[in-house]
């Protein structure tokens, strides 16, 4: 299975076999016996029920198409090219857009240091379940056993638009009232390089989205 499969299951696919629940739509307090690999991933935090409503990768790079497109737009005062973001790419560059998003999924859920060792083998178990792909398994088991570093996320963003994903994706599972979280989302955004103007877009975004479901 290809990172961009990989990630769409995860955030869209059924658990618990009811009709439109999904990993992240699933009970989170009860670990990936209940609740999926990102449910204990992202056990903590609420916030990521979002995400199996937003309609999984696409809709992140929607957002982040409007966010970025609205931000250029701002700075050259004409129409600027369309961004390249996931939702509008070829299979090859999609793949490499969800590795890195994957990747600020998995650092942004160890923000708050809750992911303990067993929880670890837990949710590297269930991935297994769900995809038997070594080289993605392999990929998994370093990122999470990886210490925290703002800047090693962010050298997964090749292109301005993979940041603003990267960034995005990161909002929607942090908890931002959580001093760690905050100031390990403030890091990142300045890791990627991203202009305050465009951060407080992608975060508007995030905030809109939620508002509206």
């Amino acid at each position: 299975m290809s990172f961009q499969g990989f990630l769409n299951h995860l955030l869209t696919s059924q658990a618990g076999g009811k009709p439109g629940s999904s990993l992240l739509n699933a009970d989170f307090g009860k670990g990936a016996a209940t609740g999926g690999a990102l449910g204990l991933l992202l056990g903590k935090n609420k916030k990521t029920r979002k995400l199996a409503t937003y309609g999984g990768l696409a809709a992140i790079g929607v957002m982040a198409y409007k966010a970025y497109g609205d931000y250029q737009k701002q700075q050259a005062g004409v129409a600027a090219p369309a961004p390249h973001t996931v939702d509008r790419l070829p299979a090859p560059q999609v793949d490499i857009h969800s590795q890195a998003i994957l990747k600020a999924l998995v650092a942004a859920a160890k923000a708050d240091g809750h992911i303990d060792a067993r929880e670890r083998e837990l949710i590297e178990g269930e991935f297994k379940r769900i995809d038997e792909g070594a080289d993605v398994q392999r990929w998994l088991h370093v990122e999470l056993e990886k210490p925290l570093d703002p800047a090693e996320v962010a050298s997964a963003a090749s292109t301005p638009e993979i940041a603003s994903e990267m960034y995005l994706a990161s909002v929607l599972v942090a908890d931002e009232t959580n001093f760690m979280e905050r100031s390990y989302l403030d890091e990142l955004a300045r890791q990627l390089k991203l202009a305050p103007e465009l951060k407080t877009r992608l975060e508007h975004e995030v905030k809109t989205a939620g508002d509206t479901r």
